[in-house]
């Protein structure tokens, strides 16, 4: 699998790469074995960039992907994890509904500050059982996750203090670069034009349907050299299913507005001979800014599924004929709180 860099740094990725969520039992259960055969899946498929967080499975998901790489030679793969949630425990049955099935028995505490950074970074050695992290990205800093009264406090925490325990720990040889793992554009804006970032995983906002990256923040990355890892290409679903009922957009039911779009961009993948599945994940690889997209999955048989999708020939006027029918996010309001 082809692989390209990570902004102005000197780390490469496959072109596709791993979500981990899935594994830490996002909506469903997903057993020990199911995690391994998938991440198995995975390895053949030649995907070598891994993305794990504390948040999936409460620690679930890094000691997951900790042990599948343990034999693999360290130099053979890229691991990615996040900071801004610390993990703490509590009791059997008192852990919050996450939407996580089965996961540790631990909460979480939003801090981005550098002491809790720095914190968070040593807890996911311990779990991931790795010496190495590549990738820090900063998890769900931003309006979609706290709503705009609690994310000035975290912002101001972030760039207060955060960023510096992230150069420091980039200066230091402890990572090779960070970034922003967030669901908006706003923040990515914001946070860039105060400080350098090397890369932005940024979920369902450049893809096939939703264009809301591209005025501002596609131009930015471009300017500054920062890279884009594609999260969520079939936007929560829709773009796998198509406008089924019970189909879902954004993390919640498609608006009827939505669901005609993509019966539109439908018709013109099936009138092409292809699933709307296959320009979906293909799509964000024809621009330059973009280093990977990432794959998340509880199931070898998808993944390969998808992995199969991704070696469809889509020529760039296939990937026009969408244009007519794609959309940008409407602006959070101020206490609006997405996911």
């Amino acid at each position: 699998m082809q692989k390209r860099k990570i902004g102005r740094t000197n780390l490469s990725v496959t072109e596709y790469s791993f979500g981990a969520a899935g594994l830490g039992g996002l909506y469903r259960e997903c057993t020990r074995e199911a995690a391994m055969e998938t991440l198995d899946a995975a390895w053949a498929a030649g995907i070598r960039y891994f993305d794990a967080a504390p948040y999936y499975g409460l620690g679930l998901a890094e000691r997951r992907v900790g042990d599948f790489l343990q034999d693999k030679p360290r130099d053979s793969f890229v691991l990615s994890t996040k900071v801004g949630r610390l993990l703490h425990p509590v009791s059997e049955g008192a852990v919050p509904d996450y939407s996580y099935v089965k996961p540790l028995n631990f909460d979480v505490t939003f801090d981005y500050s550098y002491d809790a950074i720095m914190r968070s970074v040593e807890f996911s050695y311990a779990r991931l059982g790795l010496n190495r992290i590549d990738i820090l990205y900063v998890h769900d800093i931003g309006i979609y996750t706290h709503g705009a009264a609690k994310n000035a406090v975290f912002l101001r925490q972030l760039m207060d203090s955060g960023l510096k325990a992230l150069e420091e720990l980039k200066s230091g040889g402890v990572i090779s670069a960070y970034g922003l793992g967030v669901n908006e554009v706003p923040v990515c804006l914001e946070v860039m034009r105060r400080a350098d970032i090397d890369c932005i995983l940024l979920a369902g906002r450049y893809t096939l349907l939703d264009r809301s990256a591209v005025a501002e923040l596609l131009p930015l990355c471009e300017k500054k050299g920062t890279s884009l890892v594609v999260g969520g290409v079939f936007n929560s679903g829709i773009l796998a299913t198509g406008p089924v009922e019970g189909a879902h957009f954004d993390y919640m039911p498609a608006s009827e507005d939505v669901r005609t779009r993509v019966a539109a961009m439908e018709k013109i993948a099936r009138d092409r001979g292809m699933p709307l599945a296959a320009p979906a994940l293909q799509f964000p690889l024809a621009s330059p800014q973009v280093a990977s997209v990432l794959l998340g999955t509880a199931k070898p048989a998808s993944l390969e599924r998808n992995m199969e999708l991704t070696r469809q020939k889509i020529a760039a006027e296939d990937f026009a004929a969408f244009e007519p029918y794609t959309l940008v996010a409407p602006e959070l309001g101020l206490e609006a709180v997405r996911a």
